[in-house]
C-alpha cells in the first residue's frame, strides 16, 4: 500500500530540494528504473515487455480505430517490421517521418521543431540507444512534465496492421526513433488516443522545460519579426496553427493550407525582391506533404526576383510539406505562434543579461483558497498570494520588459483526455511603503483600494497563461486565480526576472524569518479553577481521574450542553482528547489536566461563535480562516486546505465538535514540535515516531 498523500507530498518536496526531478536526476514515470530493468533483462536474456503500458488495446485507447481494425492490430518489435532496424539513420530530420492515424499533428510539429536543436533533442531522445550491443527490447526518453523531468521507459513493441505501423512512421522503414518517441509520449499522456488534438506549445514545453511565449497573430506585437529572428538564432522551438473550420475535420483549403492544423516554423529569412526587403517565414506540415501554393510557394514566380544566392539557399521544389510565405501572409492565415526555449535570452536578444527563474507550486481549494477573479470582491483575497521583491539592476531598464510570469495548470488525471482545464489568469499589484510591513495574506481592503499594475488580458481555459511585463525595482504581490470562485486545481507559478528577486508564498512568513505563534493567554482566575476542580471531583472516579467515556459525558452533558448541534463528541474523539492532554500516559486525565482542557474548550468555543458570522452553528472555510486568526495562530494556505479536508463535512463546513478536535490537536502537535526540535527541524528514531503518532 502506498504511503498517504500528505506523506508523498513531503517526500516530493524534499526530493525536489535535493535535485530530484532535475534533468541530471529525473523522476521515474510509474517508478520504472531504466538501468535496473535493463540489467534484469540482460542477465535473464529476455526481451522487455512493459506491464505498465502493455502492448494491447488499452494502450491504443478507444475511438481512433474502428473495432474491426482494432482486432487486426498486431504488436511487433522493429526486427519483425523492417529487415535492418536502426534507432537513427543518417542523423535526425523533420523529413524522417509522417503522421499516422492518430490526430497528433501538434506533437509531430513539435518534433519537427526539435530536430533543429540538437542540444535539446539529445536531452529528450538519448541517441546512444540502438538495436545492437545491450539491446533488450527496451528504450527510454525524457520529458519535462509540470515542473520536473521524467524518465519514461517503454518496450519496443509497436502497433501494426498487416505489418505496417499505424501511427507515426519513418520515410525509411528501418528508422524507428520517431515511432518509439511517439510511444513514450503516448505513455505519458495515458494512451495513443489521449494524444488526439492539442497545440504545439504543449509538447514543446515538455521538450524544453523552459520559457514559453504565445503570440496571438490577430494582435501583433510591433517587434514580431525581430522576436522571430532572435528565436531562430537561439535554442528555441517554434510552432503555429491555422484556424479551425466549421467542423473538426482537417479540410485542405484552396491555398494548400489545412484548417485546424499545427505547423512547425523552421526558419526565417530576409530577401531583397524588386528593390524591397521581404520578410519570409518557412513552415513545415507534419503530414510530410501538402504545401502553401501562393506567393513565395515552391513554384512561385517571385523566386525569380531574388538573387541567385538567396534562391539557392532557400528554394527546394519538392512536395515534402515545407514551404515559404511572407510574414504578412503568415499573420493573415495563421492564428497563433508559440515560441519555447530553454532560456529567456531570445526575449531581449541580450547576451549580457542572465535571467533568473523562480518556480512555485500551489493549489486553489474550493472554500479556502479558490477566491475567483477580482469580480468576487469578498473572496478574491483568499487566493494564493506571492510576494516578489525585485532588486535594482545595474543597467538602466529603459522601459524594456524585464519580468516574465507564467501560470500553468497542473492536472492530476492520469489520462490527458480526461483533464478539464479551467479559466485561469493573474494580477500583479505594487506593494507601496504603507504595506511593506504587512505579514501574511493581504486583506480584502487592500484589493478594494488598489488596482493591479499588470494583469492577464483575459482568463483562458488553457494549460498555461503568461505575461511579459515591465516592473521597476520594488515589491509586488502576484495573485494567480481561477475566473470563477470555488474551483479546485493545482498550478505552477514561474517568475523569470532579469534582476535578482526574492519570491515567496505570502500566507506564511518570508524565508529566513521564523514563524511566530502568539499564545492566547487567559487571565488566571484561581477561584474559577477551584470551581472546575470541585465539579470535576464530583464526576470523577475514586482516584480523581476521568477516562474517555467519562470525558464524553462531561463535555456533552455539562461543559458544552446546549452548544452542540450534531449529537456531541463521539467516544473516539474523546479518546483523542485524552491522549492529547494526558501527561502521565495513563489513558486518563487528572484534575490539573481536565482544568487545562476545560479552559481551552471554553476559549475556543467562544472563538467559534464569534467567527460564525453566518449564524449557522458551523464554520464555513472562510470563517475557519478567521477563527485561526482570532486564535493568534498563523496557518499557511496549504495547511488550512488540508485541515478543511480532514475535519470538514462534505459541504466543507465544520461543526463545533470538529473545530474543537481540530484546534486542540493543532495546538498539541505544535507544542510537541517546539519541544522536540531546535525550532527548525525534528529528528526522531523509529520507536519515538511510532510512540508519538500512535498515541497522540
Amino acid at each position: 500500500m502506498p504511503p498517504p498523500g500528505v506523506c508523498l507530498n513531503i517526500m516530493e518536496a524534499r526530493q525536489k530540494r535535493d535535485g530530484y526531478g532535475s534533468f541530471a536526476n529525473p523522476d521515474r514515470l510509474l517508478n520504472q528504473d531504466y538501468q535496473q530493468l535493463e540489467q534484469y533483462c540482460l542477465i535473464r536474456g529476455v526481451r522487455y515487455i512493459d506491464d505498465m503500458f502493455p502492448p494491447d488495446r488499452r494502450t491504443i485507447g478507444e475511438g481512433i480505430l474502428k473495432p474491426s481494425d482494432l482486432k487486426r492490430v498486431e504488436w511487433l518489435r522493429p526486427a519483425k517490421i523492417a529487415p535492418y532496424p536502426a534507432f537513427v539513420l543518417d542523423g535526425v530530420s523533420r523529413f524522417d517521418f509522417g503522421q499516422g492515424l492518430v490526430g497528433n499533428c501538434w506533437f509531430l510539429a513539435s518534433i519537427g521543431a526539435l530536430t533543429f536543436q540538437n542540444d535539446i533533442l539529445c536531452k529528450v531522445v538519448p541517441l546512444e540507444q540502438s538495436f545492437d550491443g545491450k539491446y533488450c527490447g527496451m528504450f527510454h526518453f525524457r520529458f519535462w512534465r509540470f515542473g520536473r523531468w521524467v524518465d519514461v521507459v517503454i518496450d519496443d513493441k509497436l502497433p501494426t496492421i498487416d505489418g505496417r505501423l499505424i501511427f507515426v512512421h519513418s520515410k525509411d522503414q528501418n528508422e524507428f526513433w520517431p515511432a518509439l518517441l511517439e510511444k513514450a509520449y503516448a505513455k505519458v499522456c495515458g494512451s495513443y488516443t489521449d494524444m488526439n488534438a492539442g497545440t504545439p506549445s504543449e509538447a514543446m514545453m515538455d521538450f524544453t522545460g523552459g520559457v514559453h511565449m504565445s503570440i496571438q497573430l490577430s494582435n501583433l506585437p510591433a517587434n514580431l519579426w525581430e522576436l522571430m529572428c532572435r528565436a531562430g538564432q537561439t535554442k528555441t522551438l517554434m510552432g503555429c496553427g491555422t484556424a479551425q473550420g466549421k467542423t473538426s475535420a482537417n479540410t485542405v483549403l484552396p491555398s494548400g493550407l489545412v484548417q485546424g492544423h499545427a505547423y512547425t516554423v523552421t526558419g526565417v529569412k530576409q530577401v531583397m525582391s524588386r528593390g524591397k526587403l521581404i520578410n519570409l517565414v518557412r513552415l513545415w506540415n507534419p503530414w510530410g506533404k501538402g504545401e502553401w501554393n501562393r506567393d513565395w510557394s515552391d513554384r512561385s514566380p517571385l523566386w525569380k526576383t531574388v538573387s541567385y544566392n538567396d534562391r539557392e539557399i532557400c528554394l527546394s521544389v519538392a512536395d515534402d510539406g515545407e514551404f515559404w510565405m511572407s510574414l504578412e501572409d503568415f499573420c493573415e492565415f495563421y492564428t497563433d505562434l508559440d515560441i519555447c526555449s530553454v532560456s529567456p535570452d531570445f526575449l531581449d536578444g541580450s547576451s549580457s543579461s542572465h535571467w533568473k527563474s523562480y518556480m512555485n507550486e500551489g493549489r486553489w481549494v474550493a472554500g479556502t483558497t479558490a477566491g475567483g477573479c477580482m469580480n468576487n470582491r469578498d473572496s478574491y483575497w483568499t487566493n494564493p498570494q506571492y510576494r516578489v521583491k525585485i532588486a535594482s539592476q545595474d543597467l538602466e531598464n529603459n522601459g524594456e520588459k524585464n519580468v516574465l510570469v507564467s501560470l500553468m495548470q497542473k492536472p492530476h488525471k492520469r489520462n490527458r483526455r480526461l483533464v478539464q482545464s479551467i479559466h485561469i489568469g493573474l494580477c500583479v499589484f505594487e506593494v507601496k511603503d504603507k504595506y511593506k510591513a504587512q505579514k501574511g495574506k493581504f486583506p480584502a481592503s487592500f484589493f478594494s483600494s488598489h488596482k493591479p499594475v499588470a494583469q492577464s488580458k483575459t482568463y483562458m481555459n488553457a494549460r498555461e497563461v503568461m505575461e511579459f511585463l515591465v516592473l521597476k525595482p520594488g515589491e509586488y504581490l502576484i495573485v494567480p486565480s481561477t475566473y470563477s470562485a470555488n474551483e479546485t486545481a493545482s498550478f505552477i507559478l514561474t517568475i523569470m526576472s532579469k534582476a535578482e528577486a526574492m519570491v515567496y508564498e505570502n500566507s506564511g512568513e518570508p524565508p529566513d524569518e521564523p514563524a511566530e505563534r502568539s499564545n492566547n493567554k487567559q487571565v488566571e482566575n484561581e477561584q474559577e479553577d477551584e470551581n472546575k476542580k470541585s465539579f470535576f471531583r464530583q464526576n470523577s472516579d475514586k482516584y480523581e481521574e476521568v477516562d474517555a467515556e467519562q470525558l464524553q459525558s462531561l463535555l456533552n452533558e455539562n461543559i458544552l450542553k446546549g452548544d452542540l448541534k450534531s449529537g456531541g463528541f463521539s467516544l473516539d474523539a474523546c479518546r483523542s482528547m485524552v491522549a492529547l492532554m494526558d501527561t502521565s500516559i495513563t489513558g486518563k486525565l487528572n484534575g490539573e489536566e481536565i482544568v487545562r482542557l476545560w479552559k481551552k474548550v471554553v476559549m475556543y468555543k467562544d472563538i467559534f461563535f464569534r467567527t460564525d458570522v453566518s449564524r449557522t452553528g458551523t464554520l464555513s472555510l472562510s470563517e475557519l480562516r478567521n477563527a485561526f486568526l482570532a486564535s493568534d495562530i498563523k496557518v499557511k494556505d496549504d495547511m488550512l486546505s488540508l485541515m478543511a479536508l480532514r475535519y470538514g463535512a462534505s459541504a466543507g463546513h465544520l461543526t463545533l465538535e470538529s473545530f474543537l478536535s481540530l484546534i486542540l490537536r493543532f495546538d498539541c502537535m505544535f507544542k510537541i514540535f517546539k519541544q522536540l526540535s531546535g525550532g527548525q527541524t525534528i529528528t526522531l528514531q523509529e520507536s519515538e515516531w511510532m510512540y508519538i503518532s500512535m498515541y497522540t
